[in-house]
């Protein structure tokens, strides 16, 4: 049997294949994909769930001539094996390779660039808009999920554009899941009109009724399709996108190519915004990830015939590290509840989840809502601890500062996957949070060197504060190193690793590791630098700083964050307002989007390895 996938080069080559013939090649697709992601890792389950709905898209519009954006964009791995892009497939994630996300600087046929959740519909009204500016008459189409339904500006952008009323397709590719299990009012909506038997009764009537009374013609028609809108908006409560301006489409079975393709041709004859409701299965054709879709959303490299991942460290991440001590702190202050957007295993909140179900919430995918609802908590005298990756807490920036560090709020912010987080690339590093943290009014931030100062800096935050504090800490294994250096936490407070003279290194968090590692270079040189973990980057220890600066001519900071408004700023201003005579020199990713690679190839890449450290402190010293 031959391959239809080798004959895709693009979408037009789709145009060619029957209906047995495309069923055949999303069978093919699937093969392609399972033995792709083994080997390199990525997001699997919620592609799994979109070969056929991709695959009927690209056969009936006209790309890139017509748009389609893709919300998140980690579902977009078929739409990219359909665009040319399957023989890069063996680099995707890797550094210089294929992205995991839609890029239009990687192709034409990508609309627009995507990482976070709940932007497609924003993005692709704005696209429309613009067609309508130009006098053009492509289609433009927003693929959402129905996790990213969770998110307010997908509301935002429906009543804007059941308003605007241009020509605007929205896919809602209905799964049942983000990333973990969907929750909310939206999700049971979304649950009664997939299950709805008297809804289903009612379309299959009406097809069946339309199809055997053709002589009736058009006129007669339009007044049964008036009749089966009335009865779909009597019988279910589905007026939610009728009433935003929709015209609403649906539920739709996203397997069936037969049905997709009938459903897409047709609506391009429509005008006015429409939503059409598919309903898909994450992970689909995986056993193991029909199962477990929440297991198989992002993996490592795995074995196809077990499922398991090939590599697995047995020992702690800091989100182990993190969830076991806020069930500890939570198990004697009452007052302590969790929050999570959507991302409960992500953060290591299960465990808190299962002991303290009444103080869980798990707000969906809305971090600006989950921060005003902490502050709202905190007003109240509840203390809310907001676990949540770094690059998604900058969604909720305004109400970090408008909700909660105005009112000084004892919010405390779990902030994880902060610095470099890797193959994710640039929608996902979180390299920007001390910046975007360290200048707000009230607010502490925190940057622990290992597994039990994280431990300590949560009691701490908990227990110690009174006002917004953020405890900031990167993915992977917690380090155990400096497991001598125990020095309690105290406000604003940092710690002596090692007293020196003329060079000193102060660096925030697990950097530590690698300025120990430049240190040792240094001493092996006849040197004897100072080294000094920062622990507070808000606010600093001036004292420390003081004596640094008497005891160094030269100071080097070194941070998991981007140069601009970092932690090195930070030493900077303080030193700028002193007559000390220090040479500081700040070492940081370079204020730009970092792009996919490892942790360890990105601090390789950009000299934050001890050994780019050393170099650079020998190059600064004229050696």
């Amino acid at each position: 049997m031959s391959s239809w996938l080798e004959q895709i080069q693009s979408p037009d080559d789709l145009k060619k294949l029957n209906i047995s013939q495309m069923e055949q090649l999303c069978k093919e697709i699937r093969r392609f994909l399972l033995r792709s992601v083994s080997k390199t890792g990525g997001h699997l389950a919620s592609n799994l769930g979109v070969v056929e709905l991709t695959v009927a898209l690209e056969y009936c519009f006209h790309l890139p001539q017509d748009k389609i954006v893709w919300d998140v964009g980690h579902q977009a791995y078929i739409h990219k094996i359909l665009t040319g892009r399957k023989k890069d497939f063996s680099s995707l994630r890797q550094m210089n390779g294929l992205s995991g996300f839609p890029k239009p600087h990687e192709s034409a046929y990508d609309a627009f660039a995507a990482g976070h959740s709940s932007t497609s519909i924003s993005a692709a009204l704005g696209i429309a808009k613009a067609r309508d500016l130009k006098g053009k008459r492509n289609h433009v189409v927003a693929v959402i999920g129905d996790g990213s339904m969770t998110g307010g500006l997908a509301y935002e952008a429906l009543n804007n554009a059941g308003r605007e009323n241009s020509d605007l397709i929205v896919v809602l590719n209905d799964n049942q899941m983000s990333i973990d299990t969907n929750v909310g009012a939206i999700s049971k909506h979304f649950n009664a009109l997939r299950t709805s038997n008297r809804y289903q009764a009612l379309k299959d009537n009406f097809k069946q009724f339309r199809d055997t009374v053709p002589v009736l013609g058009k006129p007669a028609y339009f007044v049964l399709e008036k009749v089966r809108d009335s009865a779909k908006l009597l019988l279910l409560e589905g007026a939610v996108f009728e009433s935003m301006g929709f015209k609403y489409i649906g539920p739709v079975d996203g397997h069936d190519l037969n049905e997709l393709i009938d459903l897409f041709r047709n609506v391009q004859q429509m005008h006015g915004p429409l939503l059409i409701h598919v309903k898909t299965e994450k992970g689909k054709g995986y056993p193991y990830a029909e199962e477990r879709p929440w297991d198989y959303h992002g993996v490592s490299p795995f074995d196809l015939r077990t499922g398991e991942a090939l590599s697995k460290s047995r020992k702690p991440t800091w989100s182990d590290v993190f969830g076991k001590k806020i069930v500890e702190i939570a198990k004697h202050n009452p007052k302590v509840v969790a929050i999570t957007a959507a991302m409960c295993s992500g953060t290591g909140l299960e465990g808190f989840k299962r002991e303290f179900p009444k103080r869980f919430f798990d707000v969906a995918i809305a971090e600006q809502h989950g921060t005003t609802f902490a502050a709202g908590l905190a007003s109240q005298g509840m203390i809310p601890v907001f676990a949540v990756y770094s690059s998604f807490l900058q969604r909720a920036y305004d109400q970090i500062v408008h909700d909660v560090c105005m009112e000084n709020l004892h919010v405390v912010f779990a902030i994880d996957r902060a610095g470099i987080v890797g193959a994710d690339g640039e929608t996902h590093q979180g390299v920007f949070d001390l910046s975007y943290l360290r200048h707000i009014p009230n607010m502490t931030v925190l940057s622990p060197k290992n597994d039990w100062e994280l431990a300590e800096m949560l009691e701490f935050a908990v227990n110690g504060c009174t006002g917004p504090v953020a405890v900031r800490y990167p993915r992977g294994t917690a380090s155990e190193n400096f497991e001598m250096h125990r020095l309690p936490i105290t406000m604003g407070k940092a710690e002596w690793i090692a007293k020196g003279e003329e060079i000193a290194i102060l660096a925030e968090g697990h950097m530590l590791d690698a300025a120990y590692e430049a240190v040792e270079l240094l001493r092996k040189d006849g040197k004897n630098p100072s080294l000094v973990n920062i622990r507070f980057i808000t606010p600093l220890d001036t004292e420390i700083l003081e004596d640094v600066a008497r005891r160094s001519k030269y100071i080097f900071t070194v941070e998991d964050n981007v140069r601009a408004g970092g932690f090195g700023s930070a030493v900077l201003e303080f030193y700028s307002d002193k007559e000390d005579l220090v040479h500081v020199k700040n070492l940081a990713f370079p204020t730009e989007y970092i792009t996919q690679g490892t942790q360890a190839q990105l601090f390789e890449k950009y000299g934050l390895s001890g050994k780019g450290i050393y170099q650079t402190i020998r190059n600064t010293l004229g050696e």
